[in-house]
């Protein structure tokens, strides 16, 4: 499970940074949270999120009976961090647990988690674009458990109720979904008063809104280059517009009821740009399943380009106290076999291991399915220089990129901010 899905449970991480600073000055002298013969391991989510672990953790007890598992779940994703890090600091911490994707990177420099050297699985089996914040110091010591490329989801229902003809996946199959022609929809759409699109505010969005309009977030030395990259500037702006005009809403802020899932599924959104675990909201709520579908984020020349891609990450806590045993929940539950488990049907998630695509395409919902691999092999993980600074991303996220979408900032202000923010917490 991949928590792109609690992107609505972010809210403020700020304070996290002290807490992760401490580590880095804290040897402890513990060991992890289990013991010989033992392994606990957390992440976090809600219950339902959660029931996605259970035939994986069955499967796992059947075959290794001399283990004993313990699953320490926690369900806000801004909390279960906050707890890992003083964990980690006391030398209490599970033995194996999940690391979001805008954290991973500044745990990793704390010297508190194991070098994935001796798993049954290695980085060859996965994809190199989702794995370089998981690097320190030419060691690896996390893998993606899974991924979730934000695809958009489209209403062809809501289109058709503003006048729109034409079928997204059917012009990006013929690399015609350009940004002309969403924005092109997502006009018709407002006019028509329902919302054209509805993103999460988080760094996927907004370096997504980049990089499809040709733009560079951070160069190849991890320099932030945004705010002097002429087609960065144009690209945002052109969203940051829209935003501002309320044909694009972000889905942070949606009022309760009335959140991005309700607006899809009662015809009154276009577009929402969301993962996997949409299927699961379509079906649930017992809507025709075949008026959604799915397509790549739109591009100036209409030809698929790089996105972000939401993931999360599987490590080892350097101290747990039956290394074998840890390495033996790890490779099963990252596994092809281990993915199957936790993300078949209408899982919540893509698998990030190679040779597992099968649970995306097996159903064949929705219709273009093949659109989530797709973003997922072209696409990026959250940038090394970003993710090694604690709540950084967040912040970014919140103090900048939703002023500059209420219209509170200008797009070129707003970069020219952030690149003096990136610069400065990365000298610290």
């Amino acid at each position: 499970m991949t928590i792109s899905i609690t992107r609505r449970q972010l809210g403020g991480l700020a304070g996290l940074a002290t807490a992760a600073a401490g580590l880095s000055a804290c040897s402890g002298s513990g060991s992890g949270g289990g013991g010989k013969g033992k392994v606990v391991w957390s992440t976090w989510g809600s219950p339902e999120d959660l029931k996605s672990f259970d035939r994986f953790q069955e499967a796992f007890k059947a075959s290794n009976t001399d283990i004993e598992l313990v699953f320490q779940p926690t369900p806000s994703y801004s909390e279960y961090h906050s707890k890992l890090l003083t964990q980690l600091s006391s030398g209490t911490a599970p033995d194996v647990f999940y690391i979001g994707d805008d954290r991973v990177a500044s745990i990793i420099r704390n010297n508190v988690l194991m070098p994935i050297e001796g798993a049954g699985v290695s980085e060859s089996d996965f994809a190199d674009n989702v794995l370089d914040i998981a690097r320190w110091e030419g060691k690896l010591y996390a893998l993606p458990n899974d991924v979730n490329p934000d695809t958009l989801w489209y209403d062809k229902q809501a289109l058709a109720d503003a006048g729109i003809t034409e079928d997204p996946a059917e012009l990006a199959a013929n690399d015609q979904w350009t940004t002309e022609a969403f924005f092109g929809m997502t006009a018709k759409l407002a006019a028509a008063g329902l919302t054209g699109a509805v993103y999460w505010n988080y760094w996927a969005t907004h370096d997504g809104f980049i990089t499809a309009g040709g733009g560079k977030v951070y160069d190849d030395q991890g320099a932030y280059v945004a705010h002097t990259d002429a087609a960065s500037v144009k690209a945002l702006d052109d969203y940051a517009q829209r935003f501002q005009t309320g044909e694009f809403k972000l889905a942070d802020l949606l009022p309760e009821g009335s959140g991005s899932e309700t607006l899809l599924v009662t015809h009154k959104l276009g577009f929402l740009a969301a993962g996997r675990y949409t299927i699961g909201a379509i079906r649930g709520a017992g809507v025709d399943e075949a008026l959604y579908d799915i397509v790549r984020w739109p591009t100036v020349d209409g030809k698929a380009a790089p996105t972000g891609v939401a993931a999360s990450y599987l490590a080892i806590n350097a101290k747990a106290a039956d290394p074998e045993a840890a390495l033996k929940f790890f490779t099963a539950f990252l596994n092809i076999e281990g993915q199957k488990l936790r993300l078949e049907g209408q899982g919540n998630a893509v698998p990030s291991i190679k040779g597992a695509d099968d649970i995306v395409l097996s159903d064949g919902y929705p219709a273009h399915a093949q659109t989530m691999l797709d973003m997922r092999d072209i696409g990026y993980s959250n940038f090394a220089t970003e993710a090694a600074v604690p709540d950084l991303s967040n912040q970014i996220s919140v103090e900048y990129m939703q002023p500059l979408y209420e219209g509170k900032s200008d797009t070129q202000t707003t970069l020219d901010a952030v690149a003096k923010l990136v610069e400065e917490k990365t000298k610290q």
